[in-house]
């Protein structure tokens, strides 16, 4: 995922020149692009590509800043999250950045990607029963999109 998120970075900063540098702060760009996607009225569909970099891109920041991994989903989680791949935070907790970009772009503001990171980083959790499986328990999941944690 880290040479996916490179290429994007260098593909898209190359045309646009946007400050993409895998800060927090850059979080601000991607959803700055997602409401410029948004506001040109083009479908989900046709902006899928750009919209997987942009949540491979938000992916990498939460590796590179708050020492997240990626993982690579299962078939269940594949199906509940509408994702190949996520994180997981060094609490334990796996996260959708990808889904939060599709969330992005069709909820607009109340979805920001630098509030996902904010509200992500440095979060503690209550033990898990050992029973609760390989990735823990399921989280929350909002109405009209896929969750971001599982």
């Amino acid at each position: 995922m880290r040479q996916h998120a490179a290429r994007f970075v260098r593909d898209v900063t190359a045309r646009n020149r946007l400050p993409l540098d895998y800060s927090v702060a850059s979080l601000r760009v991607v959803d700055f692009i997602v409401d410029g996607l948004r506001r040109s009225g083009r479908d989900r569909t046709d902006v899928r590509g750009v919209l997987f970099g942009l949540g491979v891109y938000a992916g990498e920041v939460l590796v590179r800043r708050a020492g997240a991994a990626w993982v690579e989903f299962d078939r269940g989680q594949r199906e509940l999250f509408g994702q190949p791949v996520g994180v997981r935070m060094p609490d334990g907790r796996v996260w959708n950045p990808l889904g939060k970009v599709v969330k992005r772009f069709e909820a607009g503001e109340r979805e920001s990607l630098r509030t996902f990171y904010l509200q992500l980083h440095g979060r503690a959790r209550a033990e898990l029963p050992r029973s609760a499986g390989r990735f823990g328990r399921f989280g929350r999941a909002e109405a009209g999109g896929a969750p971001d944690e599982l």
